[in-house]
């Protein structure tokens, strides 16, 4: 298939690329081309921003693919842009979403039927994903418009772009760091490997029994925030010095009645010139963001600490036949390898201000 890769130089847009190319596809990618990647020579690479719609409409005029991989659409009119060059001119157009869209729930795992939340907690970037379905759906409902949503849930793996999740288990480990665990570590979690997602998206590709149609694509294991540090301290060979956060202490954190004593970091990224209300917001944000990084979390905005969270892949593997390679361990393992060959047990730092502050509050 002669197929475009929106984005296509960082993590899973990567992946797909040389997913792609591997199982002999003809490859374009469009991007600004200000990221240097490992970027199979038969690719043919387009510049342009995604922003610029003039500049859009320049590029793309005359193209047509039997598919297009969107991973880079975070806006509604991002969106609205692409329904509108390639109406008529694409077989297959492939959404990238984010199963941050779904509302909470304690009958699990959630399937892509489950309500969405739009309220209050959601944020612009789960909002706006929801927007971007809308308007595919939409299309598709009245014009055919034969495009596909498919939520991600926090993909694992080489090159990820968001150290503090895997890479920063790594080096807590690596430096003989605390490893807090929530509670009693009994929370669930879930994530996907970013070459099996990959592979996903190639599968489903020109498929028409996917047209109009939402597929949550994540990993098939489930583990808990113990078994979690577990498998990594396996991997890496060193025993983890676990600190387990008595559930009432996490309660505290996690709703505000306990602040941390980080000296100015606490206060860093909140500019003192915004209202009450916006240093408030930002305050919470910073500190749910600070505590779901203990252990991987999703959408701490929507999920509380203790809150498992869960997505069904079974419409995937009815509708396409396709099942997850790697088990939770397997991931692991090979970003790890990634990682020491990467260099980046040498080269990365982290900023462990936080939970030095919460290692001293939970000694006092």
């Amino acid at each position: 298939m002669k197929v475009l890769v929106m984005g296509g130089t960082q993590f899973n847009g990567l992946a797909l690329v040389h997913e792609l190319v591997r199982t002999g596809h003809d490859v374009t990618i469009l991007n600004r081309g200000k990221t240097a990647a490992d970027i199979p020579r038969s690719v043919r690479r387009l510049i342009g921003d995604r922003t610029d719609h003039e500049r859009m409409r320049e590029v793309f005029r005359g193209e047509e693919f039997d598919c297009v991989q969107d991973m880079s659409a975070y806006h509604p009119e991002d969106v609205r842009l692409m329904v509108e060059l390639f109406r008529g001119r694409t077989g297959h157009y492939i959404f990238a979403g984010s199963t941050v869209i779904y509302s909470p729930s304690g009958v699990l795992p959630i399937s892509e039927d489950h309500p969405v939340d739009r309220g209050p907690r959601q944020n612009e970037y789960g909002l706006h994903k929801l927007l971007c379905e809308d308007e595919l759906i939409r299309e598709h409902r009245s014009t055919g418009f034969p495009a596909t949503i498919v939520p991600f849930s926090m993909v694992f793996g080489p090159n990820n772009v968001m150290p503090d999740r895997e890479q920063r288990m790594f080096a807590r480990l690596l430096q003989k760091r605390p490893v807090f665990i929530p509670g009693d570590g009994s929370t669930l979690g879930q994530v996907g490997h970013v070459d099996d997602q990959a592979r996903a998206l190639r599968m489903m590709m020109g498929r028409p029994i996917t047209f109009g149609k939402r597929y949550n694509l994540t990993g098939g294991q489930y583990h808990s925030d113990n078994g979690y540090v577990d498998t990594f301290a396996d991997v890496v060979g060193i025993e983890a010095r676990k600190v387990f956060i008595p559930s009432s202490v996490m309660d505290d954190l996690w709703d505000g009645r306990v602040r941390l004593d980080e000296g100015r970091a606490a206060t860093a990224l909140i500019d003192i010139r915004t209202s009450d209300d916006a240093k408030a917001r930002a305050a919470e944000s910073r500190r749910m963001f600070m505590l779901s990084r203990l252990i991987q979390r999703l959408a701490p905005n929507l999920h509380r600490w203790n809150s498992s969270t869960l997505f069904s892949i079974e419409r995937l593997k009815i509708d396409i036949g396709w099942v997850p390679e790697y088990t939770f361990p397997a991931m692991v393992e090979q970003t790890y390898a990634w990682f020491r060959r990467a260099g980046l047990d040498v080269s990365l730092e982290f900023d462990w201000t936080f939970e030095d502050a919460l290692l001293a509050h939970l000694e006092r």
